[in-house]
């Protein structure tokens, strides 16, 4: 699902639609992956550029077309156009911004209403920045919906690739597909504290075995 006006390539390729607020750190993320930076393209009649991001598997390689909004989300949803044959998605909320993960479920019915039965990776950003206001164990959507979710830091790259593989592997119906090389990424902007960053994946792996919540607002109490 390239723009018109981009080359399409001869190996499997995908288009990945990426939601999520304004300012959670979409555009950081894809622009980590410098192919997809150089290669970007720009659709102004849906607001919306298309980075190309190429990964090398053991069954060869693959690319997802990586659709990411131009701001437009800031003024209430997106239109059709920007999901329509979407083939997977990624959505992303910012750890430090609770209201960002309180508009996921919001997200991901606009998402389901136009693509049904894709691949959905739910993801928390900002990771690195020290006042957390999204705890770990508060985090409990993806168990709902039976999604995987991943902590990441655009900026430290800190677990970049895991929402990719996650998403190559069901497209292709591999569990055991594995990158063999690391993608090109822009140097890490910030150090993350791998430390508390491990207390966090910790949290997040006790949660798992708790009862899920009734009620999505009792979290934030």
């Amino acid at each position: 699902m390239a723009l018109p006006n981009q080359q399409t390539v001869d190996y499997p390729n995908f288009k990945l639609v990426l939601v999520g607020d304004g300012g959670t750190g979409k555009t950081t993320f894809v622009k980590r992956h410098l192919t997809g930076e150089f290669e970007k393209k720009y659709e102004p009649t849906i607001g919306v550029e298309v980075h190309p991001l190429d990964f090398f598997t053991n069954c060869g390689k693959i690319r997802f077309y990586c659709w990411d909004t131009a701001g437009q989300e800031k003024f209430g949803g997106l239109r059709d156009g920007y999901y329509i044959h979407g083939q997977c998605a990624i959505i992303m909320f910012d750890v430090t911004a609770r209201l960002t993960y309180k508009n996921v479920p919001t997200w991901h019915r606009d998402l389901c209403r136009v693509c049904e039965n894709i691949p959905i990776v739910l993801c928390g950003n900002k990771v690195d920045v020290k006042n957390r206001q999204v705890k770990a164990k508060q985090v409990t959507f993806h168990r709902k919906k039976n999604l995987q979710y991943y902590e990441i830091s655009a900026k430290s790259n800190y677990n970049f690739e895991k929402p990719f593989l996650c998403l190559a592997r069901k497209l292709a119906g591999d569990p055991n597909l594995h990158f063999v090389e690391s993608p090109a990424l822009a140097p890490p902007e910030v150090q993350i504290d791998l430390f508390a960053q491990q207390q966090h994946e910790a949290e997040l792996a006790a949660a798992a075995a708790q009862p899920l919540p009734d009620d999505e607002d009792d979290v934030f109490d």
